[in-house]
């Protein structure tokens, strides 16, 4: 593991298991029709499909459901809008000689492209937004990474909180339950503090306060769970883990509200099948 990818290894985590990482390249390469860049398979290889810093979203070519596939479909999704309005165009759509093809996407669903002019390892990047603007960076997709988790890369199109540690999260199914509480002795910043000792290591996902109302973001690093403590809408605790975790979701996270000393009104399925009632 050599160059950007190094450094990006050395801020952001791998995942411990990679979602839709690994399959033929040589097939893949052929499906498209074009060879890939080298720093982009081993970021495949590296983190899979997920997540990064709520900020992009890596497309792989492999998995059978997978929702973010790397495909060539920009000219055929865009190809005839563009006839209409081919001055919010400014760049050629891949199979097109030197056409932008996806291998990201972002949060406000934005295009992270390659403008594939010339051989693989030099095609720079193109972010293109929902709203036609664009930006240019005349590096490839590990160069960009490398740039953005160590802060010397800034975009107008990405947006992360850029105060926090940068994050990496595998796109792995997950469940979610709301656990509801009840009020306790403690004020809310105790009962944070008290939650996220009794699950550290954690990582803070950010959070937001208005008129006295807060929400807290953070993550359990040794098992990648995420909840957000709030009183925005209502006293609770919202969890989100992959199914198989869920026994020990349930022990560990309500272990973590006793010591906060609120009582635990209901704890119900958002989404997903784990019954922690």
């Amino acid at each position: 593991m050599t160059g950007p990818l190094s450094r990006i290894t050395g801020r952001v985590r791998p995942p411990a298991v990679v979602v839709d990482g690994h399959g033929d390249w040589a097939e893949a390469e052929r499906t498209l029709g074009t060879r890939l860049p080298e720093d982009y398979k081993q970021l495949v290889e590296t983190y899979g499909r997920g997540d990064f810093w709520g900020a992009l979203c890596l497309c792989t070519p492999f998995g059978d459901d997978n929702p973010v596939p790397l495909t060539a479909d920009l000219l055929d999704d865009y190809g005839p809008l563009r006839d209409f309005s081919p001055e919010r165009y400014p760049y050629p759509l891949f199979p097109e000689p030197g056409g932008l093809l996806a291998w990201a996407v972002t949060e406000s669903a934005a295009h992270v492209c390659w403008l594939t002019e010339g051989p693989p390892e030099s095609w720079p990047v193109v972010i293109w937004s929902r709203d036609d603007d664009y930006e240019r960076f005349d590096c490839g997709a590990g160069a960009l990474l490398d740039g953005l988790t160590n802060r010397t890369i800034t975009s107008g199109l990405l947006h992360h909180e850029p105060e926090l540690a940068p994050w990496f999260d595998p796109g792995v199914e997950l469940d979610h339950v709301y656990v509801r509480l009840g009020e306790g002795p403690r004020p809310y910043a105790e009962r944070l503090r008290i939650l996220r000792d009794a699950l550290a290591p954690t990582s803070d996902r950010g959070g937001y306060e208005y008129d006295g109302q807060r929400q807290d973001h953070f993550a359990v690093d040794a098992t990648g769970w995420l909840l957000t403590y709030e009183s925005a809408y209502g006293h609770q605790l919202r969890v989100a883990f992959p199914p198989a975790d869920s026994a020990a979701a349930r022990r560990a996270v309500l272990a973590a509200v006793e010591l906060t000393g609120c009582p635990v009104r209901s704890a119900d399925t958002v989404h997903g099948t784990s019954s922690w009632t």
